[in-house]
């Protein structure tokens, strides 16, 4: 394993004035991360202490990206596929249901989206994610849900 206090890749939510009204300064946020520990799932600037999660490595069986189609465009997403068993997150999505997440994106399931974040206010770049993936868990698969 690669050295655990090194972020191997991360990626920052542009700052907006929703992290200042939401008590997280202009600091800059973390929007994803991989790293030795694991995954981190950066919350909504607006809610990003309550929201941000950290999923350690030995309950994360996927990394998988998928797109939620709306009208007229659709929104890139990232997330991780768990363990069964493993902790609930806290995240944006939290309080949806299955029914209302089978209505937002059928092609993925409820746990995955709970577990998933929306790539907005920052960029996801696949090449340097699939580095940092095989420096910290070489056999980790990334998936495309489509």
């Amino acid at each position: 394993m690669a050295d655990t206090n090194s972020a191997a890749y991360e990626a920052h939510f542009t700052r907006s004035p929703a992290q200042l009204f939401g008590g997280a300064g202009w600091k800059r946020l973390t929007a994803f991360r991989v790293d030795g520990t694991g995954v981190l799932l950066g919350g909504a600037p607006a809610r990003y202490h309550t929201q941000t999660a950290l999923v350690p490595w030995q309950d994360i069986t996927a990394l998988v990206t998928w797109r939620q189609q709306m009208t007229g465009s659709a929104m890139n997403y990232i997330g991780v596929r768990r363990r069964p068993g493993a902790p609930l997150l806290p995240g944006p999505n939290s309080a949806l249901t299955p029914e209302k997440t089978a209505g937002l994106a059928p092609q993925v399931d409820h746990e995955l989206f709970l577990a998933s974040r929306a790539v907005n206010l920052w960029r996801l770049d696949p090449q340097a994610l699939r580095t940092a993936v095989q420096a910290f868990a070489p056999n980790m698969p990334i998936l495309d849900a489509g």
